[in-house]
């Protein structure tokens, strides 16, 4: 039978998010798990996400500022701390997040003496300021300062032209990228008498998006590349089909994946995140170290009641422990 000659995937893929932090309000981080997959294809996946991730989600950048009655970015203004051109420099690195596919019109006006950061820019509710506390310039002298800025939702770099300005509008070399970093890994287990293996995916954002929003737009962005492919050679199938009666179309039932695939991953994940993830003070951390708790998989071999037998080890380092575990991996160890 056709069934039999062909090989039907036993295996659904599932992915977990196994750490997520925010080491600041501009840099987001969150690890990631998926599997399982055949061995090889692991590998292929990462690369094509981690290409994804870097080079196609969209961001938004200010790519001019108007500053009236300027006519060169290397000129100083009474009363500025900065150079125009500093100032530029310092907008350049705002991080923002639109909502818009239409360039949209931010303002600062402000009058002195005052340090000018983001949270001075105010534009139409679709564009938001995500660290309001980054530095724009000072004023120190009572004088005003009015710069309109042109804000713009694209992909990857843009070098602006600086022939296509007039006086007074300088333009800034854009960079849409949210994602600051990508990594991955691959690491093998055995299943079924098989070789599978999980893509750990490490994800930096700049906050303007969540890791987790990242992977979703990367993997929908990679979908969509391929859909008029699907949709070409489905139109091709469709026709052959159409000359076939219903009974002669081979049936592929659904398959489920084993129920102890997602702890299996976890015991893999947690078995490469270190215990100095658990950012635990000296005391508590040398401790663990000590009795050779290095992974939080070695964590997980003692309880409550093991953590304190452990020489220095008081019962405040314990609550320590197992507040990090708790608040990082969901984890609580038990009593006994």
């Amino acid at each position: 039978m056709i069934q039999d000659e062909m090989e039907v995937s036993t295996q659904i893929l599932q992915w977990r998010c196994i750490e997520s932090r925010m080491e600041s309000k501009r840099l987001l981080y969150g690890r990631f798990a998926i599997s399982p997959f055949r061995k090889g294809q692991a590998n292929t996946v990462g690369i094509a996400m981690r290409r994804a991730l870097l080079n196609e989600i969209e961001g938004a950048s200010i790519t001019y500022a108007e500053m009236k009655k300027v006519k060169h970015e290397y000129s100083t203004i009474i009363g500025i701390q900065e150079s125009i051109h500093d100032i530029l420099i310092n907008l350049k690195d705002i991080v923002l997040k639109s909502d818009s596919y239409e360039p949209q019109k931010a303002y600062i006006s402000i009058y002195g003496p005052k340090k000018v950061t983001a949270r001075d820019i105010k534009g139409p509710s679709c564009i938001r300021v995500i660290d309001s506390t980054q530095y724009i310039a000072t004023l120190t002298e009572a004088i005003s300062l009015d710069i309109e800025l042109n804000i713009e939702k694209d992909r990857g770099y843009r070098i602006e032209n600086l022939q296509k300005y007039r006086d007074g509008i300088f333009p800034i070399d854009a960079v849409f990228m949210p994602i600051r970093n990508v990594n991955y890994s691959v690491h093998s287990f055995e299943s079924e008498e098989k070789t599978k293996e999980i893509l750990f995916l490490e994800i930096w954002t700049d906050g303007s998006l969540t890791p987790k929003e990242a992977l979703y737009e990367a993997s929908r962005n990679l979908i969509d590349l391929f859909i008029p492919l699907i949709n070409s050679e489905r139109k091709e199938i469709n026709s052959e089909i159409d000359k076939k009666t219903e009974s002669d179309i081979p049936y592929y039932p659904p398959r489920f994946i084993s129920l102890d695939m997602e702890k299996m991953t976890k015991d893999i994940a947690f078995k490469h995140i270190f215990i100095d993830q658990l950012e635990l003070p000296a005391r508590a951390y040398n401790c663990l170290k000590r009795v050779d708790v290095h992974t939080i998989a070695d964590s997980l071999n003692y309880s409550e009641d093991d953590l304190i037998k452990i020489k220095n080890f008081g019962k405040k380092s314990v609550k320590q422990v197992l507040e990090a575990l708790r608040k990082r991996f969901s984890i609580d160890l038990l009593k006994k």
